[in-house]
């Protein structure tokens, strides 16, 4: 199979693309570089570097074979900075987007595998389902939603197959493959840089949620099982036109848990600061994944938050500046 991967060059996009290359599958890359790295990219994907606003590049890099597949990694991906910077992530998330799901029907795909996000969900004291209420909490949920209505709509007009994976928190690392993003806003990521000394303390960003210990609860889902279910959701594409999964361990841990595993792991006591809620956070999200499960097959087999935060420690010792050599 032929698949044209936007954001291949990032924490997810390129674990995928090295998979399936693995998989013995032809992979194309298009990653603007902005938050991806080049050292991320599989040496054997092909390689555009453009961004996707460049629709003269997009169109080119789309006709310069007949792909298969699209799958769609490329994107703003911070609730938080989505409610302070609106603007940026309805440009980049839904106006191009939008534009690459034209460009890439024009183009002759009929198959499209897109990285959506459980923020598309009210927040439940129940594990959520693909039924359970829509309703974004912030401005990255909203857009992700409104690319998932779209390509329903392109699907009841053009006959275009797609997935949307609403995954929750990703976490974990697969070697050569770690999180680094520039800059780090991600719980296990940011708690681990305590461990190694480049930060003086991890921040709890509100103590008050209706919840046990009075912090936000996540479910957590290792990097490994979503590089599986991506591909899983391409080949079913083959026989099904419209696939809607929620990717998660079933499991909720708290920032509060999150925050003593890692000490457990490292070895290394990470001083926390309690500190005011961040707009667009829900109190709890966690995933009921059983419809994949059912479907597919998929099964979460890293769901230890134990081994999810042991690899990523791995990551960041070896790693301790991302990919930079810096």
């Amino acid at each position: 199979m032929k698949v044209f991967i936007t954001g291949g060059a990032g924490y997810i996009g390129s674990a995928v693309a090295a998979q399936l290359i693995t998989d013995g599958h032809n992979v194309h890359i298009y990653d603007s570089l902005g938050t991806g790295h080049r050292q991320a990219l599989p040496p054997a994907a092909q390689f555009t570097h453009a961004n996707l606003a460049d629709t003269d590049s997009l169109s080119k890099a789309l006709s310069s074979q007949k792909f298969d597949a699209l799958m769609h990694f490329a994107a703003f991906i911070e609730a938080g900075e989505s409610m302070l910077d609106p603007g940026k992530y309805f440009q980049n998330n839904m106006a191009n987007s939008l534009q690459l799901i034209e460009s890439a029907h024009q183009a002759g795909i009929q198959r499209v595998v897109f990285s959506s996000t459980a923020a598309v969900y009210q927040s439940s004291d129940q594990a959520l389902r693909e039924d359970s209420p829509l309703g974004p909490q912030n401005v990255y949920g909203q857009t992700k939603l409104m690319i998932e209505e779209a390509l329903n709509w392109y699907r009841q007009v053009h006959g275009m197959h797609y997935a949307a994976l609403r995954y929750f928190n990703a976490s974990g690392a697969l070697p050569g493959h770690g999180e680094a993003h520039q800059p780090e806003s991600h719980l296990i990521p940011l708690t681990l840089q305590v461990a190694l000394g480049q930060r003086e303390k991890i921040h709890i960003f509100g103590t008050d949620y209706p919840t046990p210990d009075g912090s936000c609860i996540r479910d957590y889902i290792h990097l490994a099982d979503l590089v599986s279910a991506h591909v899983l959701a391409l080949n079913g594409l083959v026989e099904k036109d419209q696939l809607v999964y929620n990717i998660g361990s079933g499991t909720g841990f708290s920032v509060k848990e999150v925050i003593e595993v890692a000490r457990q792991v490292s070895g290394h006591p990470i001083p926390a600061e309690e500190s005011p809620r961040r707009p667009g956070d829900p109190p709890r999200l966690v995933a009921s994944s059983e419809r994949i499960q059912s479907d597919l097959g998929w099964q979460a087999r890293h769901s230890s938050l134990e081994e999810i935060i042991s690899s990523s420690w791995e990551w960041h010792q070896s790693h301790p500046h991302g990919y930079s050599e810096d």
